[in-house]
């Protein structure tokens, strides 16, 4: 993986901690010298690990931080007080080894098993080792953080101003939208207010994270934060759309490394009454697991797309309704006669299946990353935790 350097404010490091049995790097931290404006979604699960929940209490505050500690191979999720309390103390040794003066300066993230204990004295002895190894190169950390995924997740764009955007993420399985097991940290050095960070953050998530499904799960510790150092100039549109842009291609990376996955599937709906319906109907589709079977199979069977679409309360007259599959025309308000065996052998050729979906509605779009079904990720999930 090529190095990867931080926007002007950043530092990030990872390492082994033990945290994994397998010795794999599990313990990572973005730091800045500068207070950062940031903004924060958050896991619609009812079940919320400690770091989810504190972080919201500090998102609330409206108050500045410095530093994000994450840890992989443990969630940290449904360990009663125990887990509360050191999810606290993660963010006070970290305080303290970067000499921070508050703790409220340090936002935590845990992702792994849910219900075991994490060993926080392994946490506590690897922090110094941490803060030494600080660079502004995001290779350390972006590999930390990993745990089904099998590879690491970055993107980067630079803005004619000069203002740099940089996007690392990780998720590969129990991934569906309104968050999912997914953690993404984007970091800036844009210069904007906190206050329009915090505006445009939950629409540019909707739009990219939230548009992604593996399997229908949603963890209880999954987030999406955006720090920024705010020491560049920066147009707020221009910001927007690259924030857009970075956010998008790590949602797409997710679904291309679900578990198991030899295939992406794009789905991108157009003519929908309003963007709710497009939405819906373009994860419906790709959360489909006789689609996502289908794709896998290399089987043009436009009859599981329709009726995934039918599910998902998208209104549309079927009589208008097109479907495409890899650009062929394969159902166009009732069944057409298509050359399957070419259909079926531009989706075995392609690393990436595109189903397109015209409701004939209205004018509205959207579009929804998902990927195969495969033997692999049932065995990936029935051996996790053996």
């Amino acid at each position: 993986m090529s190095p990867m350097k931080l926007p002007v404010g950043f530092q990030a490091s990872g390492l082994s901690s033990g945290i994994k049995e397998s010795g794999k790097s599990d313990l990572g931290v973005i730091y800045s010298p500068y207070p950062l404006y940031w903004a924060f979604t958050s896991t619609e699960n009812t079940l919320k690990a400690p770091c989810v929940s504190r972080n919201r209490s500090r998102f609330i505050s409206l108050q500045s931080v410095q530093a994000v500690l994450v840890n992989s191979g443990n969630a940290n999720c449904a360990n009663g007080e125990q887990g509360i309390w050191d999810n606290e103390d993660m963010a006070g040794y970290a305080a303290n080894v970067l000499s921070l003066k508050r703790v409220q300066d340090v936002l935590t993230a845990s992702t792994g098993v849910v219900g075991k204990k994490m060993p926080i004295d392994k946490v506590k002895a690897s922090l110094n080792k941490l803060a030494r190894q600080m660079t502004e190169d995001s290779t350390s950390f972006s590999e930390a953080i990993l745990t089904t995924d099998s590879q690491a997740k970055q993107v980067a764009l630079t803005l004619d101003s000069g203002a740099r955007i940089v996007g690392i993420a990780k998720g590969s399985g129990m991934i569906h939208p309104n968050m999912a097991t997914m953690l993404a940290f984007v970091m800036t050095d844009a210069a904007l207010p906190q206050e329009t960070l915090r505006e445009i953050w939950p629409k540019v998530v909707n739009n990219s994270f939230n548009q992604v499904t593996v399997d229908g799960d949603t963890s209880p510790n999954d987030m999406a934060i955006l720090l920024s150092s705010h020491q560049v100039r920066a147009n707020p549109t221009d910001f927007t759309n690259a924030l857009l842009e970075v956010c998008a291609k790590l949602a797409q990376k997710i679904a291309r490394d679900g578990e198991g996955a030899t295939k992406l599937l794009t789905v991108k709906v157009t003519g929908a009454r309003n963007e709710l319906e497009a939405k819906n109907a373009a994860r419906a589709v790709v959360r489909s697991p006789l689609v996502k079977a289908a794709v896998h199979g290399n089987d043009p069977n436009w009859g599981r797309i329709l009726v995934a679409v039918g599910n998902s309360g998208a209104v549309s007259d079927m009589a208008n309704l097109t479907i495409k599959l890899q650009s062929y025309v394969v159902y166009q308000g009732q069944s057409l006669t298509f050359d399957e065996v070419a259909v079926s052998g531009a989706m075995k050729a392609a690393s990436e299946v595109v189903v397109e979906i015209e409701l004939a509605a209205g004018s509205a779009t959207a579009t929804a990353w998902g990927c195969d079904l495969t033997a692999e990720y049932v065995r990936v999930n029935a051996d996790y935790t053996t």
